[in-house]
């Protein structure tokens, strides 16, 4: 183990871990936003919406993660549609993640006692004015574990985004290991660079299933 290698690509991993912070941030929000206007598509039942949906989460579910960066990377300039690379991914990781963000919802949602919406309909609200105020709030918290599994899911796939070049953390150790042969020294900080990253948000995310699991708890 070369310390003098270790010391001149620490800053490069560095740089390559905040890009993959920042893409899985920003792919993982809008897939929550995607999930969940998926989620309330299929809980009203508009029999067209309702099969776009089921489209979708069919398409995103059976993909790999690889195969929907490489198209819309590679695929669609020879439509005239020309997208950097972090965009692609970042698309890709929302178009992946809105899928299971969405049966997360939708599991939450079943769990949901239909007394909670027969209550609100009862008080003069409409499908989606129950949907937004009674039901998505409980199913969210419902969901947490899903969607806690998904969130660290989602973070674990943004090491497929080197194959459309961007410099992520997989990039620069297959970088050092192709250019320079530094095997161990690129293995050692790929490993740390992860392990940094993924154990604050697991953390993070055990904590916040703690307090949800209390919440339903004095609800119930």
């Amino acid at each position: 183990m070369n310390s003098d290698i270790l010391g001149t690509a620490i800053p490069l991993f560095a740089q390559a871990a905040l890009l993959t912070v920042r893409i899985s941030i920003i792919g993982i929000v809008l897939a929550v936003a995607v999930g969940i206007i998926c989620a309330t598509v299929r809980e009203l039942r508009v029999p067209v919406l309702r099969q776009i949906a089921g489209a979708y989460i069919e398409l995103s579910r059976n993909t790999p993660l690889l195969i929907q960066l490489v198209f819309l990377y590679y695929g669609l300039p020879k439509a005239g549609i020309v997208l950097s690379g972090e965009t692609c991914a970042i698309i890709g990781l929302a178009f992946l993640g809105g899928s299971y963000m969405a049966e997360a919802f939708r599991s939450g949602l079943d769990a949901v006692p239909t007394t909670q919406y027969e209550s609100a309909v009862a008080l003069g609200l409409s499908r989606m004015q129950a949907l937004r105020t009674v039901l998505l709030p409980q199913a969210f918290v419902t969901a947490v574990p899903g969607l806690t599994a998904n969130l660290i899911f989602l973070v674990k796939e943004t090491s497929v985004v080197s194959i459309i070049a961007l410099p992520d953390l997989v990039y620069r150790a297959r970088d050092m290991m192709g250019v320079g042969y530094h095997t161990d020294e690129a293995l050692l900080l790929l490993v740390a660079s992860y392990f940094i990253i993924l154990v604050p948000v697991a953390v993070a995310a055990r904590i916040f299933e703690k307090k949800a699991r209390r919440y339903v708890g004095t609800t119930n």
